[in-house]
C-alpha cells in the first residue's frame, strides 16, 4: 500500500461537522467534542429555551453577553489590527455585534452592559479562530432561540431581537465560510490546532462563569440543568 493509499482524506469543507462524516483529527470535530462540557455549561447557566422565562431574566442573560461581547470583540479588533490579512479573510468586519446586544437592551428598557467579562490578550490567529468559534456557533443556536423567544406569551410585547440571529438568511453562509477559514488555518497555513481548541475551550468556559455570577445590581438566576432541549447548532448548518 503506498503513503498516499494510506492516507486519511482531508474533509471536505462542504461536510457537515455532525461527526460522522469527518475525521476525528479534523478541527471542526474536535472543537465540537472537546468544547461539548463547557458549551452545555453556558446553556444550562443560560436557560434561554425556559418557557417560563421572563422579561427580567432575559434582561439580565443579554447585560451579561453584553459584557462578554464587549470584551471579546475587544480582543479580536487588536488581533485584527495586528493580523489585518487574517482578519479579513475571515471577514471579521461583518461578524461583530455587541451593538445589536446594546440595541436589543435598549429596546428591552434596559442600559447597555458597564461591566466586561476578563479575558485574555488573543495572541495570534489560531486563537482568534478558537474565540471566533464560540462567537460565531452562538448565531447557529440563536435561530432557536429566536423562534422560542417568538413564541412566549409574556414576551408577546417585545420587538423582535436581533442579537441572536444577527445574520438572518445569511446564518449557513456566514457559518460556511468561518469553517473553510478555520480549516484552511490548521491544514494548509501552518496552524495550530491544540491552540485554536485551547482558545475556545477557555472561551466557552469564561463565558459560563460569568454567565452563572450575579452582577452588582442584578440577582442571580439559579444554574440548574436545563430540562429543555438544547440550542446547540454548529453542526447542523452547512
Amino acid at each position: 500500500m503506498t503513503a498516499g493509499e494510506n492516507a486519511t482524506p482531508a474533509p471536505r469543507d462542504d461536510a457537515i461537522d455532525d461527526g460522522d462524516r469527518v475525521d476525528d483529527r479534523d478541527v471542526l470535530r474536535r472543537l465540537r467534542t472537546e468544547t461539548a462540557a463547557e458549551h452545555q455549561a453556558v446553556e444550562d447557566t443560560l436557560d434561554l429555551l425556559d418557557a417560563d422565562l421572563t422579561r427580567e431574566r432575559l434582561v439580565g442573560a443579554l447585560t451579561r453577553m453584553h459584557g462578554f461581547w464587549l470584551a471579546a470583540e475587544a480582543g479580536l479588533d487588536a488581533w485584527a489590527a495586528a493580523h489585518p490579512a487574517d482578519a479579513a479573510e475571515v471577514d471579521w468586519a461583518a461578524r461583530r455585534r455587541s451593538h445589536l446586544f446594546a440595541a436589543d437592551l435598549a429596546a428591552l428598557g434596559a442600559p447597555a452592559a458597564v461591566d466586561r467579562t476578563p479575558l485574555p490578550d488573543v495572541a495570534d490567529t489560531d486563537q482568534a479562530l478558537g474565540r471566533l468559534y464560540v462567537l460565531e456557533g452562538s448565531s447557529l443556536g440563536g435561530v432557536f432561540i429566536d423562534r422560542h423567544l417568538a413564541t412566549l406569551p409574556q414576551l408577546s410585547g417585545t420587538a423582535r431581537l436581533s442579537c441572536f440571529s444577527p445574520y438572518g438568511a445569511r446564518t449557513g453562509q456566514m457559518w460556511h465560510a468561518f469553517r473553510t477559514v478555520t480549516r484552511h488555518r490548521v491544514t494548509a497555513a501552518g496552524g495550530d490546532a491544540d491552540r485554536l481548541v485551547a482558545a475556545a475551550r477557555e472561551t466557552f468556559g469564561t463565558l459560563a462563569r460569568w454567565c452563572g455570577a450575579a452582577g452588582p445590581e442584578q440577582a442571580p438566576w439559579t444554574q440548574t440543568p436545563s430540562r429543555r432541549g438544547h440550542t446547540r447548532g454548529n453542526e447542523d448548518v452547512a
